[in-house]
């Protein structure tokens, strides 16, 4: 789902809540960007949504987390995050030896921290990602989890920027 700005700004609430839904299901977060409108430019849309993502909640953050799939499986499903999952995946393309070691990494993840690891895939090689995901399981739950909610905000700008045309 993509809508132009002057579309978002007189959108009613619900149709702008959900292209922005779509880019992190945090509900705090969504009602907030879609009552900042009108935005002059899709610039000040995705900078008043980082505002707004600063900070999450760990509750938030959780909510959020759960909808995302792992980092090397493609995204189930016709709806719209679905969707700019595969899109942001897109470029990770893996041999079977990359593909084993972040199903592997992926699995030590979240027996360590109880949730999937996030990263901004979009620009990103497989390899890139499996070395952020080797380096990451070393860190202690509190450190990941501010290295997650932010790259969760990384995610839900570029998706917002992507959304609004």
């Amino acid at each position: 789902m993509a809508m132009e700005l002057t579309d978002f700004n007189t959108a009613p609430a619900d149709q702008a809540a959900e292209l922005v839904r779509a880019c992190a299901h945090v509900e705090r977060w969504v009602e907030a960007v879609v009552a900042g409108r009108p935005y002059a430019s899709i610039d000040e849309a995705v900078d008043a949504a980082q505002q707004r993502a600063n900070p999450w909640t760990d509750a938030e953050v959780d909510s959020a987390l759960a909808r995302h799939p792992r980092i090397g499986e493609r995204a189930q499903g016709e709806h719209t995050d679905a969707q700019m999952s595969r899109r942001e995946q897109s470029g990770v393309s893996a041999d079977a030896d990359t593909q084993t070691r972040l199903t592997e990494g992926n699995a030590a993840y979240e027996a360590k921290f109880g949730h999937v690891f996030l990263i901004r895939a979009a620009g990103r090689s497989a390899e890139e990602i499996l070395d952020s995901l080797e380096q990451r399981v070393t860190h202690t739950p509190d450190h990941e989890r501010r290295i997650a909610a932010e790259q969760l905000r990384e995610i839900a700008a570029l998706r917002l920027r992507g959304a609004l045309s």
